[in-house]
């Protein structure tokens, strides 16, 4: 299962044996275990879910930038609490990076939510 747009993709195969999830952009892609795809998820939900909180405490012309991490990745959101960009960076033995442009990361946690995950 794959959903895509104009500047990013995932995707889900839950019967694969290594490798069951995949991000990416439109021009780079990244295969995730379970374990990896999970992490993402969950610190991609708390970073939009910052982002959002923070719209109503910052003005409008201030920026921001979000860390989270687990000891199998490492995500950053960055710019403006209604329009930021996200940054992954991938700590176990594949030593990946990769990054999504403003806009993206919400349509990002739509489409693992229309995936059918939880």
């Amino acid at each position: 299962m794959m959903q895509s747009g104009d500047g990013w993709r995932v995707g889900w195969h839950p019967h694969n044996s290594k490798y069951q999830g995949l991000v990416g952009a439109n021009d780079w892609a990244i295969e995730l275990t379970e374990a990896e795809l999970a992490d993402f998820r969950s610190l991609l939900n708390q970073l939009v879910q910052t982002m959002s909180q923070m719209e109503a405490i910052l003005m409008d012309q201030e920026k921001i930038s979000c860390e989270a991490e687990t000891a199998l990745l490492w995500m950053e959101v960055e710019g403006y609490p209604h329009n930021y960009s996200l940054r992954l960076i991938l700590n176990c033995d594949r030593r990946c990076e990769g990054n999504w442009t403003e806009g993206i990361p919400p349509k990002l946690v739509d489409a693992f939510n229309s995936l059918g995950f939880d």
